[in-house]
């Protein structure tokens, strides 16, 4: 893995034995200085002890708070986001001050933005691809003009596993990164590229980071097939990562990957504690 590359470890998949906000100081007794969460919350705008209970957490574990997920609706019920999706789009639209304050008081550099699975056919109900398009370039710009308050970018994530969410890789982002910014004048909306998530989907990795590696504002990485660590699949994640480095990424890498081991820390011993 490189040398130079800092990591930060996705605490909604990694020390998942432990109590959600046991999980900071468990990250930082294992060498890492940052931590990255889904939205840790039930609902989109949770009370306010809530809130400060998780930003003292991470705060009193002395570790940076690099990135946080917007409220993505039920994850564990299928749903993955709600910016593509009009019946939530306020909702969306209440949590976006939620999320850019929480990364406000800790200093989060990115929000990850999740797009939405495409609703069920129009007669049910739903809407059109198109509606649900247009919506999205709304909202990703209302929430990148809140993010730029605070310096930070608003990331767009191809994702797999979720049959019915439309963007699959990297390309797909990119353009609807590229409506977003044709419409309005925001520039930091990124692509978050989860190596994983583009290679499951059999996007061409390699030609992602050749051609692309300017627009990705964050990485994430998991082994494949399983999602497990690094080295427990067949990615070739360490020379992807050199190639990053090399093409002048010098963000931040999220361990965003499920532990094939009883304990967080076993799965750990891929990563020497010096390079944490």
């Amino acid at each position: 893995m490189s040398h130079q590359l800092r990591y930060t470890v996705n605490c909604s998949l990694l020390f998942t034995e432990l109590p959600l906000l046991e999980r900071p100081a468990a990250a930082r007794r294992a060498g890492f200085s940052a931590v990255e969460f889904w939205w840790p919350f039930v609902e989109a705008v949770p009370p306010d002890r809530q809130v400060d209970a998780f930003v003292s957490a991470i705060t009193d574990a002395g570790v940076q708070l690099t990135g946080l997920n917007f409220f993505a609706g039920d994850m564990p019920g299928g749903d993955r986001g709600l910016v593509s999706w009009p019946k939530r789009s306020g909702e969306f639209r209440d949590n976006v001050d939620v999320t850019v304050g929480i990364g406000e008081r800790l200093g989060a550099e990115g929000f990850n933005a999740l797009y939405g699975n495409r609703a069920m056919s129009t007669k049910d109900g739903g809407s059109t691809e198109q509606e649900q398009d247009d919506i999205a370039v709304e909202n990703l710009a209302l929430a990148a003009k809140a993010a730029a308050r605070i310096g930070a970018t608003v990331l767009v994530e191809p994702v797999s596993g979720a049959e019915r969410y439309p963007l699959k890789v990297a390309s797909d982002a990119l353009g609807v990164i590229d409506r977003v910014q044709a419409a309005y004048d925001v520039p930091n909306v990124g692509l978050l590229a989860d190596l994983y998530h583009l290679a499951v989907n059999g996007d061409d990795v390699d030609r992602v980071i050749a051609e692309h590696t300017d627009r990705v504002a964050h990485v994430q990485i998991a082994d494949n097939p399983g999602r497990n660590e690094p080295g427990t699949g067949t990615l070739p994640l360490d020379q992807q990562l050199a190639a990053l480095e090399a093409n002048g990424y010098s963000g931040w890498v999220g361990l965003e990957y499920k532990p094939s081991t009883p304990t967080t820390d076993e799965s750990l011993s891929w990563l020497p504690y010096e390079r944490r």
